[in-house]
């Protein structure tokens, strides 16, 4: 009898708790579905049994809140329970300070996949790649960890060490990294000039500032370049993401007119459709965007917005494929919910869930290096007896002028060879939107 009044006092408080909050989603507000009692039943059957026969006392707040979070991370890899701290570091890194490693992460089959490591960060200066898995953080392996509980352990003090032990594509053994906490100031929008006329825009993720921070960025690049730009590369790779505002203002600046991105869920809130406004920033000229696998979410709703109106090519590798809209639901105890509310639909009606988005033309990741000359190979002038060259008074004469076209292409070459050594993506990207520039030109 003791056992039986113990189950009832639980399941009172649950069903107060649970009774409440089932409204069917998927019907009309005023309607609510049948309350699963049985199924009530059990879990305070459970949770009376873990509160009076587990080895150790445990709180009743922490049990609530495991079960909680229990409940979301059953759900997908990315609904989860925030408690006070993590709502706070949350708050952090959608504003751009925090401290840490500067890693985007989701989870996958139990271990912590990074989605992305943050540019110029600890993580990223240490060599942490995109699809890298996390097996390890120090000595507790992260096999059944929460995904809060990782970023909690790998969050810190900055200046203090973290061993992370890698399991990497394409590698036999783990790899064991060490990586120093710092505080992480994101830095979510820059620039730069390729080649006069052609401008490079990098964003890094994206924030509530980053579509200003972008406009700023880009008209200081067109006053470098006489005002106006020939074409633009705007470089996403390895963006895990951010905050659907900013994406949806960051394909704004160079659209028009038309849809950018429509959400569809249960609930009528979760609805919503977002609609370029003019002007473009760029005035038409041609662009490329870059994209990888490091590419995520409010990345693939830029990539996919300016596709769908052909307003660019993308160029690179299939995207991550996170098309779905996380909402931060605060509850009453300064917590919070993230919860999966809705999927993300491209222009044409392209959902980039699990499928990302594919490159106009793919280009895999590769490093070009300098072949060494051959020293047994030989030239005309290596032979015995060879004519002299009559061109040597005339390159004389030409080598110090500063109009020497000869001089102009052998410095360009140069930084060809340079910027494809470095970046090749980027390297074709430039090429590709050259050859954009110059069909537009003839056809005008």
């Amino acid at each position: 009898m003791k056992k039986i009044l113990s189950h009832q006092i639980p399941l009172s408080l649950f069903l107060a708790f649970f009774g409440t909050n089932l409204i069917a989603q998927d019907e009309p507000q005023n309607s609510t579905q049948e309350i699963p009692f049985n199924e009530i039943r059990i879990f305070a059957e459970v949770f009376d049994k873990v509160k009076n026969d587990y080895v150790e006392s445990i709180d009743d707040k922490e049990l609530i809140e495991s079960a909680i979070r229990g409940l979301l991370e059953g759900l997908d890899p990315h609904s989860s329970y925030l408690d006070e701290t993590a709502f706070q570091n949350l708050q952090e890194g959608t504003s751009g300070e925090f401290g840490g490693l500067g890693i985007e992460i989701s989870m996958e089959n139990g271990f912590v996949k990074v989605i992305a490591p943050i540019d110029d960060t600890p993580a990223q200066k240490a060599g942490i790649q995109a699809g890298d898995l996390i097996i390890r953080l120090d000595d507790s392996p992260v096999k059944g960890m929460s995904l809060g509980a990782a970023i909690e352990i790998m969050r810190g003090k900055p200046g203090t060490d973290i061993n992370l032990t890698i399991a990497r594509e394409g590698l036999d053994q783990p790899l064991v990294l060490t990586i120093t906490r710092e505080t992480i100031t994101r830095k979510s929008a820059w620039t730069r000039t390729l080649e006069p006329g052609y401008g490079y825009l990098r964003i890094s993720n994206f924030q509530t500032n980053t579509a200003n921070d972008a406009q700023r960025v880009l008209e200081s690049l067109k006053e470098e370049n006489d005002g106006s730009l020939k074409g633009l590369i705007l470089d996403l790779r390895n963006n895990p993401g951010g905050i659907l505002s900013g994406a949806v203002a960051i394909s704004d600046l160079f659209l028009e007119e038309g849809l950018i991105v429509y959400t569809e869920g249960r609930v009528n809130d979760s609805k919503l459709t977002f609609d370029a406004k003019p002007v473009d920033l760029i005035n038409s000229a041609p662009m490329v965007v870059l994209v990888n696998g490091g590419s995520a979410s409010a990345s693939e709703i830029v990539a996919g917005a300016l596709q769908d109106h052909n307003r660019a090519l993308i160029i690179g590798q299939k995207t991550f494929g996170k098309g779905s809209v996380q909402t931060i639901l605060p509850m009453t105890n300064e917590s919070a919910l993230k919860l999966t509310t809705a999927r993300y639909y491209t222009p044409s009606g392209r959902s980039i869930q699990a499928s990302g988005i594919v490159p106009d033309i793919a280009i895999d990741e590769v490093k070009i290096e300098l072949i060494k000359q051959n020293v047994l190979r030989v030239s005309e002038a290596n032979l015995s007896g060879h004519l002299e060259s009559n061109n040597e008074q005339q390159a004389d004469d030409t080598s110090s002028s500063p109009e020497n076209p000869q001089s102009q292409s052998s410095s360009e070459s140069e930084q060809e060879l340079t910027l494809s050594q470095s970046d090749y993506a980027l390297y074709e990207a430039l090429n590709v939107l050259k050859g954009m520039v110059l069909s537009q030109n003839k056809a005008d």
